[in-house]
């Protein structure tokens, strides 16, 4: 039996902050585009409570109210999102062949905008507080807790670094440490040193559960595992830096080159390992982690891919498959 597979101008991986912009630039410019979203359209923006620094919104937006806003806009222009995953991506030249799972599709350019998820703690209250006390993001919610009190789960150069950033707020901070040790660099535990008047640092204390109390965040209970004993912080807020996943595993056994933590790594024009394929947004080595630099990166996206079809894919149609 033959199958013939759709042919498209340009296929985008996922349908976060990074995909939705890249879409809008494509289809202004008639370029067939459809989005391929495993999870929530919108990414981890639609899911952050409120957004305080994007460009534009003086008084701050909801997150779901600006992916619904970036949705909107990428299907006015004729965006086509599919509710779907891509299991893999092939070269074949010309053309690249994306396994899903509604079937093959083929594309003269891809991007891969896939984004990043927060490593979790898995502890009781951590879901719960989601957003509600529960934060992965230093920069996008530290200014809810200027005067407050907060909690910092982690050891490594991203732990220490928000700690510091968030000093700019909190009046106090407790950073709790699983290890013996900080894992962070010896710089950034120099610099630690000069915030020892807001920043307590406790080791071999590990994060058992985060405690709420009236739908907000009262404190985090743990263990001293020197000592074996529970020990309790009252905090306003937790805010956990233990890594990120790059969202990077269909790619597993491909030609697209990962860095040491799975993140895609690209060259000054967004192109990864294997030609006319692209990579946008917080899934890319290097990323700002921002949603205004990923809106930004996916304009940019576009417009390298729009320059790659023009230059390297011609019309003529794939032979078909048995």
């Amino acid at each position: 039996m033959s199958d013939t597979p759709e042919i498209h101008d340009v296929v985008i991986v996922g349908a976060g902050p990074a995909a939705l912009t890249a879409a809008i630039y494509t289809t202004r410019e008639d370029i067939d585009t459809i989005l391929y979203e495993k999870g929530v359209i919108g990414g981890l923006a639609a899911i952050t409570d409120w957004v305080d620094n994007y460009p534009g919104f003086p008084k701050g937006i909801a997150g779901l109210e600006l992916a619904d806003g970036l949705q909107q806009q990428a299907e006015r222009f004729g965006a086509e999102i599919r509710l779907g995953e891509v299991l893999s991506i092939t070269d074949e030249g010309e053309y690249k062949r994306l396994s899903t799972t509604d079937g093959d599709v083929l594309a003269k350019a891809v991007l891969i905008a896939t984004g990043s998820d927060y490593k979790k703690l898995g502890v009781p209250g951590e879901q719960e507080y989601y957003a509600r006390g529960v934060h992965y993001c230093a920069t996008c919610d530290g200014a809810f807790y200027r005067d407050k009190r907060l909690v910092i789960v982690g050891g490594g150069n991203s732990a220490v670094q928000e700690a510091i950033f968030l000093t700019r707020f909190a009046t106090k901070i407790d950073l709790l440490v699983r290890g013996d040790k900080m894992r962070a660099s010896e710089i950034l535990q120099q610099e630690l040193e000069n915030f020892k008047d807001k920043i307590t640092v406790h080791l071999n204390t590990t994060t058992d559960e985060i405690v709420g109390k009236d739908g907000h965040v009262v404190s985090v209970t743990g263990t001293d595992t020197t000592t074996n004993k529970k020990v309790s912080f009252e905090t306003d807020g937790v805010f956990v830096f233990i890594g990120l996943l790059p969202n990077t595993q269909f790619l597993e056994g491909s030609d697209v080159e990962l860095d040491e933590i799975g993140m895609i790594k690209t060259n000054m024009e967004l192109e990864t390992s294997v030609p006319g394929v692209f990579a946008a947004g917080d899934v890319r080595s290097g990323a700002t982690m921002q949603i205004a630099s990923a809106t930004g990166e996916g304009a940019t996206a576009a417009l390298v891919m729009r320059k790659y079809i023009e230059e390297h894919a011609s019309h003529k149609q794939p032979v078909t498959t048995v």
